[in-house]
């Protein structure tokens, strides 16, 4: 399992955003704050409902200048097909990577061999091109796009304000902790 600070590796991909097939490699996500957003299957069942969640909340993770890229290992025609025939993945506008031979989801940890897809698995690169969040869960747990915002905004604030950290439940706006010897057995 990748870890907290380990780089992202390299790949590259075929991709569908937005009306069109790109190709996406890992220098395309270097430089900004990404999110890949792993899924077994297109044509699913939890699946869509977090896409969707994802596509509703796109506009505030581009306002944070994070890119999503949804990640399965089906093929970049197979997303166009679910994009043009779901209204819910009809709405995404951010970059669904196609993942055929599961390598992403290999360099990520996060393919299931004997089925042929990925589990659910979510990382934050920061713009250095290093995991700085982590979440797998288990195929019937689907996850939540405000709270994935709520741990970018706290990453982010993290890495611009060194010396301070968030705790638990943290919003943006909320007081942060500076840790020290003075804090140690106060909280």
């Amino acid at each position: 399992m990748p870890r907290i600070n380990s780089p992202l590796k390299p790949f590259e991909t075929d991709a569908y955003h937005n009306g069109k097939f790109i190709k996406v490699t890992d220098a395309d996500v270097k430089g900004k704050w990404g999110v890949f957003f792993f899924y077994p299957a297109d044509f699913t069942f939890v699946c869509p409902t977090e896409l969707e969640d994802m596509a509703d909340n796109y506009a505030e993770f581009q306002k944070l200048g994070v890119e999503i890229y949804s990640v399965s290992t089906d093929k970049h025609f197979t997303h166009k097909a679910w994009h043009d025939t779901s209204p819910a993945i009809g709405k995404i506008k951010y970059v669904m990577l196609a993942d055929p031979t599961g390598e992403i989801a290999r360099n990520f940890d996060v393919m299931i061999e004997e089925a042929g897809m990925a589990d659910r698995g979510t990382f934050l690169i920061d713009p250095e091109g290093k995991i700085q969040y982590i979440e797998v869960t288990a195929g019937g747990v689907g996850r939540s796009a405000t709270e994935l915002l709520d741990k970018v905004r706290a990453a982010q604030y993290v890495a611009s304000h060194p010396g301070e950290v968030c705790p638990a439940k943290w919003k943006e706006g909320e007081a942060t902790l500076s840790p020290s010897l003075d804090l140690v057995g106060k909280i």
